[in-house]
This record gives C-alpha cells, structure tokens and sequence, in this order.
C-alpha cells in the first residue's frame, strides 16, 4: 500500500485562499488594462507578440508557474537561502552601472538586445528575506549595533540603485522603516522621519524666499497643500515637546528650540546643496509637483495628462476601450507608469475605487497573515510585504493625480513589465509559502 504524502496536503490545505483570489484578480484586471492601454484595431488578438500586452501575457503565464513552483519549496530553505539570494541579486545590481543599458532615461538594465531585467526590482525582496532573517535573531531593536546592521541591510541596495540614478525605485525601500517600527523601533525615529520629509517639502517650496511662496501665484489647490503641510508639522512638533520635554523640565524646551533653529538650517542647506546636484529632470518634476514649476508642456505634461484623464471618467467611466485620452495616446507611458488613467477614465470613480480597495484588501491581509504568525521569520517578512505594496500603490496613484513626483514608480501587477510582475509575485509567492507552514513552528 502507498503512503501519502500528508505533509503537502497540509500545505495545500493551508495556503491563504484570499490572498491568492485578490492577486489573481489584480493580476487579471491589469493585463485587462494593459490591453486598453495599447490596443490597436490592426492587433486585436489579446496573444500578439507584437504588441504589450501580447508580452505581458508571456510574463504573467511565467509569473503563475513560478508561483506554483513556489508552494513546493520548502520555508526553511527560503530562509536559509537569504544571504546567497541577498548577495547574488547585490551582485547584479553592481554589475549595471559597468554593463548596464539605459532606458528612460536610467542605466538600470541588464539584458542583450530588446531583452533585459532590472535587478532593482528583484532587490526588494531580496532585501526582505535578509532583514526579516536578521531581525527574527533579535531579540529586540533596543541596541545600536542592531539598529546599524539593519540600516546596512537596507542601505547596501540603496546605494547600488543610487549608482543607477534610479532615484524612483530608491524611495521604495523606504518602505523597511514601517517595518522596523513593527518590530521594535522607536516611533520618536518614525516622527524624526516624517518631520525630514515635511522639513524637505517646505525647503523647497519656500527657497525662493522666506516671504513670498511662488506656489501661491500659480496654483490655489497648493496653498491648501501647504497650510496643510505646516499644520501636520506643528502637530508632531506639538507632540514631541509635550510628551518628551515638557514632562521633564523647562530648561529642555529652551535646547529643544535651539537645537531645532540649527539642525534645521544645517538640514536645509545640506538638502538645497544635494537638490543642486539632482538631473535637471527630477529637480524639474519635483518643482512641478509642488507648484514651484509650470511645464504643462514639457516635463510636467505626463501628469497633467493623466489628471484631465482620471477626470474625465467621471462617475462610470467611458466604458473599456472607448477612453478618448488612452485610445488617442494623450498620455506617454501609460501602459507602464501611468496605467492608473486608464482605470479612471475607462473606469471612473466607481472602478479606482475597487481597484484600490482590492489592493488595500491585499495589504490588510498580509498584515492580518503577518500577525497569525508563530515565526517572527514569517511575521516580519509579511510587513515587508505590505509595506512595499503600500508604498508602491501610494507613489504610482500619487503620480498619476499630481500629488507625488513622476519618478517611474511602477503600479504592482497593473503596469507593463516583466522584471516588475515576477518580482512582485516572488514577494507575495513566498509569504503564501511561509504562511502555509505556520502550524509548523519555522524559526
């Protein structure tokens, strides 16, 4: 008599059915969208190699496989292969600067030919099985040396993308920080953070002068982005000197101001001095961005684009493939960077609004997934996970509405590209891997 394998019957039975519904329907709706985006009447077959989503179809057909292939590796060999992946991806990502092709204007590929990779998007996970791998020995984030391993962890493929000037794809790891606050980080780091970004924004908007604000002549929308802006700063500012100065003596409050006014000015003209140096194309849709720049026709053309098309969706949308904007081609990239337009114009309303509650769907269940865990391995890989498919849903609709700089940033499972989708599958492959093994305790 043959004995059954019980134990990949357990796993089986145990991978997180929601999660893998949510990304199959994210994965349908936006090949379903690349498919508007780049249709053509003379390549009407949804297969043709011709066109994108003929490629996509390729890229998503290997990205289901992997996937399957995933659910039959074993949890600890994904933990123990951590630092090989980690170093052989590192590896490539040096390897671009030296051999690497340019593409829009970023030397961030490897490839020959029409084919190619970009191994900054394979970084993300990597980075992620390694940090979850060093932070689950820990006992907790309290010491400095494990804060400093941490941040190196992070900072090594940060600094290799950095050689790329694929200043985009950088922001994401940003990401991580959510993640160490999970496990133990200070939220007086995570306001410090914020408090740079606001710092950062405001420099800019105001280097001009102190008294006149250029965004107040040019956009009415950008003055209540600023007061905005200002007021969520004295709020943290508020609560920093309440709960950690106050409660303590007077004489703190007077250091406090005085270390604030310095750091501040030093911050400042460190900041202002590396914007200097930035491509006059980020400095440019950055400017853009905060009301400081008008290029409607030039570098702040995409994004104006994608707002009048998002807005003329309306309520029900014009219906899939009778977008005028997208049939026409009004706005460049927007089978990849900008993807989100079509939804809103074919879409409307009432179709971005489900395309990002299923996306905020997919990042609660990781974190529900993440917090059922008996493997801190497990738990903190999974807010990696949610945390770069937040971030990532953040920036590309950001984008696409004005409200964050176009840096390239990429809408998971919706925009054109094969690097991108494996990469992403990977990310949320292993966490259903991981997952169905909980009741087996892997440490």
């Amino acid at each position: 008599m043959i004995e059954r394998d019980t134990s990949r019957d357990s796993i089986r039975a145990n991978i997180d059915r929601p999660l893998v519904i949510m990304y199959l329907l994210l994965l349908f709706a936006g090949w379903a969208n690349i498919y508007s985006a780049a249709y053509t009447p003379e390549h009407p077959n949804l297969f043709d190699m011709a066109k994108e989503y003929g490629n996509q179809s390729v890229w998503i057909m290997i990205c289901l496989i992997m996937g399957a292939a995933l659910m039959m590796v074993n949890g600890q060999f994904l933990k123990d292969m951590a630092l090989p992946v980690f170093i052989g991806v590192m590896f490539l990502l040096a390897l671009v600067p030296l051999i690497g092709k340019e593409v829009g204007g970023n030397k961030a590929w490897l490839g020959v030919g029409s084919f190619g990779v970009q191994p900054s998007e394979f970084g993300k996970f990597a980075t992620a099985l390694l940090l979850s791998k060093y932070l689950s020995g820990l006992k907790s984030l309290g010491e400095l040396r494990s804060r400093v391993v941490a941040a190196i962890i992070i900072l090594i493929p940060v600094g290799l993308i950095a050689l790329e000037k694929d200043f985009g794809t950088m922001l994401t790891f940003g990401a991580f920080i959510l993640v160490l606050y999970r496990e133990g980080l200070s939220g007086n780091i995570l306001l410090l953070a914020i408090g740079v970004v606001i710092l950062a924004i405001l420099s800019l908007i105001m280097r001009d002068s102190i008294f006149h604000i250029p965004i107040w002549d040019k956009d009415v929308s950008g003055q209540y982005f600023l007061i905005g802006l200002i007021a969520v700063g004295c709020m943290l500012a508020a609560l920093f000197i309440s709960r950690f100065v106050l409660k303590r003596y007077r004489r703190g409050l007077y250091g406090l101001i005085a270390f604030a006014l310095i750091g501040s000015s030093l911050f400042i003209s460190g900041f202002d001095y590396g914007f200097e140096h930035l491509p006059e194309r980020h400095q440019t849709r950055i400017g853009v961005t905060l009301g400081i720049v008008y290029d409607p026709q030039g570098l702040g053309y995409n994004a104006e684009q994608s707002k009048t098309a998002i807005g003329s969706g309306g309520l029900l949308g014009k219906g899939y493939l009778e977008g005028t904007f997208t049939k026409y081609k009004y706005v460049p990239e927007q089978s990849t960077d900008f993807i989100f337009c079509t939804v809103g114009e074919e879409w409307g309303f009432i179709g971005t609004t489900i395309i990002v509650l299923l996306f905020g769907g997919l990042i609660l269940r990781c974190i529900q997934v993440a917090e059922r865990q008996r493997s801190p391995f497990t738990r903190i890989y999974g807010y990696c996970v949610a945390s770069i498919f937040l971030l990532h849903l953040m920036i590309n609709i950001g984008m696409a509405i004005g409200l964050a700089p176009v840096i390239g940033i990429p809408l998971p499972f919706f925009s054109y590209g094969g690097s991108s989708l494996i990469s992403f599958t990977i990310l949320l492959g292993i966490l259903v891997r991981l997952d169905a093994e909980r009741l087996s305790q892997l440490r």
